[in-house]
């Protein structure tokens, strides 16, 4: 069955929007990223002030960029038979999307609760809910989210850049895209080292850049992939 390259186009850029539109928003209503390494308590409370906006934003911001996990399959399909390493990179991709995926949703029906507790409870509440974050927040954020998501979506980005390269489908520089935005989103590994070893050095605007890049590139794939023609 032939897989149209415009349904994968799509699926890229709606994947994309469906990122880049609540990781806006919550840039500007929750100071995302840039909160996640603040203490506990400043992360709850201000959670806990954003209310039921703040936790249908987070859900969104987890089930948006879903277009991306089918995308990633059909990419797959599509060039399974050309390239020895697309099975793998494939694995990767879908693996990469649903931790970030698990460890979003922390967001919409964990934290809600703990922000509650710590803002109504007594003070042994508040250092039992604090500590309780600390600990969902490493797991679910650092380790899932952050740490496998990520390492693996730079994976999946880097190898079917490549791909991409080979089969000559796009101009080089589309593929160098990939290629740069990965290696800049890789630095932002530093900083979930810095969670546990002091002093680990961190370039703090990796993250942000890197991420940038990296929808940049999926949008501009996608096009491509609407545009596309063969011979």
């Amino acid at each position: 069955m032939k897989i149209p390259d415009k349904t994968i186009g799509i699926l890229l850029i709606l994947g994309a929007l469906g990122v880049l539109i609540p990781y806006t928003i919550l840039t500007i209503t929750f100071d995302y990223p840039s909160i996640l390494r603040e203490d506990p308590g400043i992360i709850l409370t201000k959670f806990h002030h954003g209310g039921n906006t703040l936790i249908w934003t987070w859900f969104s911001f987890a089930f948006l960029g879903l277009p991306l996990l089918e995308a990633v399959v059909l990419i797959g399909q599509l060039y399974k038979d050309k390239f020895y390493f697309i099975r793998w990179a494939t694995t990767l991709g879908v693996i990469g999307i649903l931790v970030q995926f698990i460890g979003l949703l922390r967001w919409t029906f964990v934290v809600p609760v703990l922000a509650n507790n710590f803002v109504t409870g007594s003070e042994m509440a508040k250092e039992a809910n604090k500590v309780a974050f600390q600990v969902i927040h490493q797991y679910g954020g650092v380790i899932l989210g952050e740490h496998i998501g990520q390492l693996f979506t730079i994976l999946w980005t880097v190898m079917i850049s490549s791909a991409f390269m080979q089969l000559k489908l796009f101009p080089k520089w589309v593929s160098w895209l990939g290629f740069i935005s990965s290696f800049i989103y890789l630095l932002a590994q530093a900083e979930l080292f810095a969670t546990v070893i002091l002093d680990f050095p961190v370039f703090e605007l990796a993250g942000f850049i890197g991420s940038t890049l990296w929808i940049v590139w999926l949008l501009i794939v996608g096009i491509k992939f609407l545009k596309i023609k063969y011979e």
